[in-house]
C-alpha cells in the first residue's frame, strides 16, 4: 500500500508472483505450459514475467504463447501482430489457433447467422472453450491467462447478479481444471 518508484514496482511484482507460484505449488520441473497470448497488456506482461521468473528461478518449465483467432474481420490482425513480436522478444515459441481450426467457422460467420445480438457472449465462451482445447491440442499440462483482479471483480459482481452460484465458487479459485483435461487424464 505505500508508492515506490518503477524499478522498486517491478521487483515488488515478479516477487509476489514467484511467491504466489512458489505458496499455491502452481508449476513443477517439466511442467508444459501454455501462455494464453491476446496481444494485450495483461497476456504481454504475462509472457514477460513468465519467461523472467522460469530463467531466474530455474522452474524448469516449456513455455508456449498460445493465441486464438476468432474470426472477426479487422478486429484480431493489430494484436496478432503484438503476439508474434511477443514471440520474437521473449523467444518463447507461438502457435495461433483459430475458430475455424477448432470449430470449423468463424465469428464472421456465427453474426452472419444469429446476428449481433450477445456475439460477444458467445465469442467469450467459445475463446476459453478454444484455449482449453488448443492447450490439448499442444500437449501441455497447464494453461495461464493475464487475467487480473479487476477482471476477476467482474465476474464475480456479474455472477451475483445473475444469481450464479455455481459460477460464483469456480470464478474465485486461483487454479481451475477443465472438464476437457479431466476427460484427457481419464
Amino acid at each position: 500500500g505505500h508508492p515506490v518508484c518503477k524499478s522498486c514496482f517491478f521487483e515488488v511484482f515478479e516477487t509476489e508472483v514467484h511467491e504466489t507460484i512458489t505458496r499455491g505449488k502452481l508449476f513443477k520441473r517439466g511442467d508444459y505450459v501454455a501462455i494464453a497470448a491476446s496481444g494485450g497488456k495483461d497476456s504481454t506482461v504475462l509472457a514477460y514475467v513468465m519467461k523472467l521468473l522460469n530463467e531466474r528461478y530455474d522452474y524448469g518449465l516449456k513455455l508456449v504463447l498460445l493465441s486464438i483467432d476468432e474470426g472477426i474481420t479487422g478486429y484480431r490482425d493489430d494484436s496478432l501482430e503484438k503476439v508474434k513480436e511477443n514471440e520474437q522478444e521473449y523467444e518463447i515459441p507461438l502457435k495461433i489457433l483459430s475458430y475455424e481450426d477448432l470449430y470449423g467457422w468463424t465469428m464472421d460467420k456465427i453474426v452472419e447467422q444469429v446476428g449481433l445480438k450477445n456475439n460477444c457472449t458467445f465469442c467469450g465462451v467459445f475463446r476459453r472453450q478454444a484455449l482449453d482445447r488448443g492447450a490439448a491440442l499442444l500437449g501441455v499440462n497447464k494453461l495461464v491467462t493475464g487475467h487480473n483482479a479487476d477482471d476477476i471483480a467482474e465476474t464475480v459482481l456479474m455472477n451475483v447478479l445473475r444469481g450464479d452460484v455455481a459460477r460464483l465458487q469456480r470464478c474465485t479459485n486461483i487454479t481451475t481444471v477443465s472438464i476437457l483435461f479431466q476427460m484427457l487424464r481419464d
